[in-house]
């Protein structure tokens, strides 16, 4: 029978640090070459958009893909699970809170490995869903001590640092300029909708590491042309989905001031085949899109979870 969890269920099961700890060893398979990746495929219709992301982790045995649609009525996210040996459906998810977190993990695992270890103060553009992940992200391998937060909505942005400086315990507080959020901060993330840079590359201090997470598609560019130049290490998931939907990137590449070849894929990071950082003065840029096997990878744990605490609704399916 296959295992069906809601929002709630997810949420009960699913904590940033064990995300956290899934997807390092997820990447580090990824370094290894034991993991399959395809990047996402749209179908777009005149009133609606089918998003599939398919992949398989098979040192967790399983394989799998998240399919999303995005409309004016929203965004709904389901992931389904299969055994890797015999096919089986094992369960069908809903993949909202889920995808909060495991981008926020993916960030963490990027900052653990790129940012300098004594990063204490974070600047965050974006008061959102995912921002929120995001914050909880670096906190979970960083002592971060405060983070600035800036985004176009006043009430939005005060809400947002009341809620997180309350669940992180720590100093959370509004920028009252887009240039405020970068004085001063170590860790710098982008966590919005934008088609424009939200920031100019030139306020970029010496030794800041850059999350950008909040763009995958070939139009939208939360960093500008300058910020990506600047970096002195750019990495992203997967460089294949990159060269379909890093907006940010394309521009350069095409006029021949960014390669392919200095671009790297996190699992290469975590392995030890690239440094994250080389010194203390670089800047360092991870690029995340979201790819398959971080939602698949997360979802095998929280299946495992739930099967043993006897937790969600089992769907009686006939095999065919």
């Amino acid at each position: 029978m296959v295992l069906f969890l809601g929002e709630a269920e997810v949420q009960e099961l699913l904590n940033m640090d064990d995300a956290v700890h899934i997807l390092e060893e997820t990447f580090r398979q990824q370094g290894k070459g034991n993991i399959i990746n395809h990047s996402r495929n749209r179908i777009k219709t005149p009133k609606s958009m089918l998003h599939y992301l398919p992949g398989a982790v098979p040192h967790l045995n399983v394989m799998g893909y998240k399919a999303y649609t995005s409309s004016k009525a929203g965004i709904k996210f389901r992931v389904f699970l299969h055994d890797i040996e015999t096919g089986e459906l094992l369960s069908i998810m809903d993949g909202n809170y889920m995808g909060m977190i495991r981008t926020g993990a993916a960030t963490s695992v990027a900052t653990k490995h790129m940012s300098r270890q004594d990063s204490s103060r974070v600047g965050i553009y974006g008061a959102g869903w995912q921002a929120r992940g995001q914050a909880m992200g670096v906190c979970a391998v960083r002592e971060i001590k405060s983070i600035s937060v800036y985004s176009r909505d006043p009430a939005k942005r005060k809400a947002f640092c009341v809620e997180m400086g309350s669940l992180l315990e720590i100093e959370v507080i509004p920028a009252e300029k887009p240039r405020d959020a970068l004085n001063e901060v170590d860790i710098v993330i982008t966590s919005t909708t934008s088609v424009q840079p939200v920031f100019s590359g030139e306020w970029l201090e010496a030794g800041v590491h850059i999350n950008a997470i909040g763009g995958n598609f070939l139009f939208k560019r939360e960093i500008d042309e300058l910020c990506v130049s600047k970096s002195d290490v750019i990495v992203v998931e997967s460089k294949e989905q990159s060269k379909i939907e890093a907006g940010e990137f394309m521009p350069l590449v095409e006029k021949g001031r960014l390669w392919w070849e200095r671009i790297y894929e996190l699992g290469e990071v975590v392995t030890g085949k690239v440094n994250g950082r080389n010194n203390n003065e670089e800047i360092t840029l991870f690029k995340s899109l979201g790819i398959a096997i971080e939602d698949i990878a997360v979802a095998a744990h929280i299946y495992k979870l739930a099967s043993v605490r006897s937790i969600g609704k089992r769907l009686d399916i006939p095999s065919i």
